[in-house]
């Protein structure tokens, strides 16, 4: 603590300047109001171009370590939801106007990918990944992840200078290469080791826009019907039983909604990113049982692009029912014309950080995108296109109407 003592005085730290009142016209409200039962924001929306805006350019008055919301409110068991780690580090930074991001550093570089031997549950959490998650999310037209945008930041300055929280201070050191580090306040793995660094100020990193909070707008969060084990050498019912999708449809609320729909659709989402972390989903209670399901927490996407995952697809594969809507936005990304990494690569230049998807994971969507549309094939030489492909509830639209949205 002495030597912590002495560090910042040499710094000479300053306190921020108080917030600014809250604008009726901020990007972070604008968003938050545009949430409805079709997605977090309208297709083309300008409140969240600013938002990406802000959240990559206005000033942070404050860091913190990230708490989980449901916990704090005790909504939930504190023990299966808060488990933080030293490898998992992340925070939550603030604006001037109230707004605020989940933080999340670089902790893997672009090129590097997941070992083999790593278990899902013990892999890295990647910056980049949740960016590029965002981008995937809007061109499918889910619009369920937050707006994520990439930024530069300067630890010391921005981080170190403006957090309060005194444990947050005390983890700060300077690395033998004379970077700035900082880690986690967790139970394990809370170790130099861990550290994340800048060079020797500068780190990347994700930034995720707040959702409103639970007080406003409660969220209700449901385990994954296609939930994985997360043992060494445990397997749940469906990776076992390839006739498991019966028992989900005779289970409420799998039997009379759509969210058995919105199952499959994140499954194709979490297939093309590659993430098998996916045990739990968010709604927001507001829009009952229709409402879509939000897709949180992306960071472990993305890790090999050398390899497909095909257990991710199970929703599909099991229950052979897919959103007429979702196939054809598949279809016509799967068009020369419209290629799908073709479209990514052109949606991620804008972000701050790119690239920041490396060659080979872009050319991965391709060959994941057709691997899904092999697995609904295969369901509609089977069951038939009446029985796989459902009329959701948005008008089916024709290909040329959805070349014109893609375009937008």
């Amino acid at each position: 603590s002495r030597r912590h003592k002495l560090y910042r005085e040499e710094l000479n730290l300053t306190s921020p300047a108080a917030p600014l009142p809250l604008r009726p016209d901020a990007s972070w409200l604008q968003f938050h109001l545009g949430i409805s039962r079709d997605g977090l924001y309208p297709r083309s929306s300008p409140a969240v171009t600013r938002l990406l805006r802000d959240m990559r350019e206005l000033p942070i008055i404050s860091a913190d370590y990230s708490q989980d919301e449901k916990a704090l409110l005790g909504a939930c068991d504190c023990s299966q939801i808060v488990k933080p780690s030293g490898v998992h580090l992340k925070l939550v930074l603030r604006f001037q106007d109230f707004g605020k991001a989940m933080f999340k550093p670089m902790r893997q570089k672009r090129e590097e990918e997941t070992p083999e031997d790593f278990f899902y549950f013990v892999d890295f959490q990647r910056h980049n990944a949740e960016i590029a998650a965002f981008h995937l999310d809007r061109i499918l037209d889910f619009r369920r992840v937050p707006p994520t945008v990439g930024r530069l930041i300067n630890v010391t300055k921005e981080i170190l200078e403006v957090t309060k929280n005194e444990v947050l201070q005390s983890v700060f050191f300077v690395s033998p290469a004379s970077n700035v580090c900082f880690f986690a306040k967790c139970p394990y793995m809370c170790k130099t080791e861990y550290a994340v660094c800048g060079n020797p100020h500068l780190l990347e990193g994700s930034l995720s826009a707040f959702l409103p909070s639970l007080n406003l707008a409660p969220r209700l969060s449901v385990p994954s019907p296609w939930i994985r084990s997360y043992s060494f050498d445990g397997k749940e019912e469906w990776e076992v039983n390839p006739l498991y999708c019966n028992t989900v449809r005779e289970i409420y609320p799998y039997s009379n909604s759509n969210r058995l729909l919105d199952i499959v659709d994140m499954a194709i989402f979490d297939f093309l990113t590659g993430n098998m972390d996916r045990h739990h989903y968010e709604m927001f209670t507001k829009f009952g049982d229709d409402g879509f399901l939000l897709h949180l927490d992306n960071a472990r996407g993305f890790g090999r692009h050398s390899h497909d995952e095909i257990s991710i697809l199970a929703p599909l594969s099991q229950c052979c029912i897919i959103k007429r809507t979702t196939l054809l936005r598949l279809q016509l990304l799967a068009e020369p014309e419209y290629r799908l990494s073709d479209v990514m690569r052109e949606s991620l230049l804008q972000d701050p950080l790119a690239p920041v998807l490396t060659e080979p994971h872009l050319l991965a969507l391709d060959r994941r995108l057709q691997l899904v549309l092999e697995a609904v094939g295969k369901c509609i030489d089977t069951f038939g296109e009446a029985t796989v492909v459902a009329n959701d509830t948005a008008q089916p639209q024709s290909p040329a109407a959805d070349r014109a949205k893609l375009d937008t």
